[in-house]
């Protein structure tokens, strides 16, 4: 039978534990005029805050939307920062507690986990595979539609119940949860269920965990696959046999379907051989070596002649635009990358020689 927590509200009210939720809400943005405004009297609005749990009075505030276009336009919803402290809070005391359940090749949004170790632990699932057996590897690849807009919010508080039976904490998660939604079906006039959680929330990524741990809990336990791994709702499963992959499909197909209310994405579901390379968390992945995706070098160049044309006429920092080159060098180092970091240094002379020289060293 699985462990259940009960008397987690006291831990996540506790001022301890509100202050610590603060000051991670408020890093590297402590300079934000709301933030600014809830340090001014910040013992004064965490009593508020802890309060409003104690009483139950507690509201989640309204969210501000906007675009952020990169590989593809993402609606983000940002909370108000009191209500930002109060997700910190929550995730503080619950995050250890569902992540001790998670499969270890769950790689999104975890301590000491990322997209690098998620490579890696790819690379080394190919080569375990090839020293056992020299049959050709084929992969599926299963990206799911819309996830975040699809989350069935009874659903995910009932699996959440299984785990928790505090009544104040799960009224607590109850309200996060049903704070924002994209979508309400109706089944009669009584009767509805709403979906969607803000991608722009922390508490969204381990709800997102939580959601998708039934599948990884399936296809581990249930269908008894070793070779899979999952990156948020981007999932790899390998084999040697097409067919039988195929088959996998439908199962997990009807699975997604029918317990999670979930549809794989129909353009991002394919099966191939993995000596063509696997285009996984921004690179294309081979036995040996990796390679940079050349969408994303594109949308690098673009987005760097952007932003210099940007810094030449003051509308932005120069710390931002330093921030921008080193992240893409970070990116660019964890694949085989030196002789396209020297085109692009060529393509972007006046940039990478007159200004930041150093991010292609």
């Amino acid at each position: 039978m699985a462990k259940t927590f009960n008397n987690l509200f006291e831990k996540i009210y506790s001022f301890e534990n509100l202050h610590l939720a603060y000051l991670k809400a408020r890093k590297c943005k402590r300079y934000n005029n709301e933030i600014l405004e809830f340090s001014y009297n910040l013992e004064k609005n965490l009593f508020k805050l802890q309060e409003g749990l104690l009483n139950q009075t507690y509201k989640h505030g309204g969210y501000r939307q906007f675009i952020v276009c990169d590989s593809k336009k993402r609606e983000i919803k940002a909370a108000p920062f009191c209500d930002r402290v109060i997700h910190h809070a929550v995730c503080n005391i619950i995050e250890p507690i569902f992540d001790k359940g998670f499969i270890y090749d769950s790689y999104a949004c975890r301590n000491e986990k990322g997209t690098h170790r998620a490579i890696k632990k790819l690379e080394r699932m190919l080569k375990s595979m090839r020293d056992k057996n020299f049959s050709e590897i084929y992969c599926l690849q299963c990206d799911i539609s819309k996830y975040f807009k699809s989350i069935d919010h009874d659903i995910l508080l009932k699996i959440i119940k299984n785990k928790i039976k505090d009544e104040k904490t799960l009224w607590l998660i109850e309200e996060i949860i049903k704070s924002s939604y994209d979508n309400k079906i109706y089944n009669n006039l009584f009767d509805f269920r709403s979906t969607g959680i803000p991608i722009g929330n922390l508490t969204s990524q381990l709800f997102a965990n939580i959601y998708l741990n039934e599948l990884d809990q399936f296809i581990k336990h249930k269908l008894r696959k070793k070779y899979y791994l999952r990156y948020m709702d981007d999932f790899l499963i390998f084999g040697y046999s097409k067919i039988e992959l195929h088959d996998l499909k439908q199962i997990i197909k009807e699975f997604l379907n029918e317990s999670l209310k979930l549809t794989l994405h129909p353009k991002k579901v394919n099966i191939f051989p993995v000596n063509k390379g696997v285009d996984f968390l921004g690179y294309l992945i081979f036995d040996n070596y990796r390679l940079l995706r050349k969408s994303t070098i594109k949308r690098f160049v673009k987005r760097t002649k952007r932003y210099e044309k940007k810094l030449g006429m003051g509308l932005m920092g120069q710390e931002k635009f330093d921030n921008s080159l080193q992240s893409w060098n970070s990116y660019a180092e964890f694949a085989s990358s030196w002789k396209i970091r020297e085109k692009l240094e060529k393509k972007l002379d006046l940039i990478i020689n007159n200004i930041f020289e150093f991010c292609f060293v």
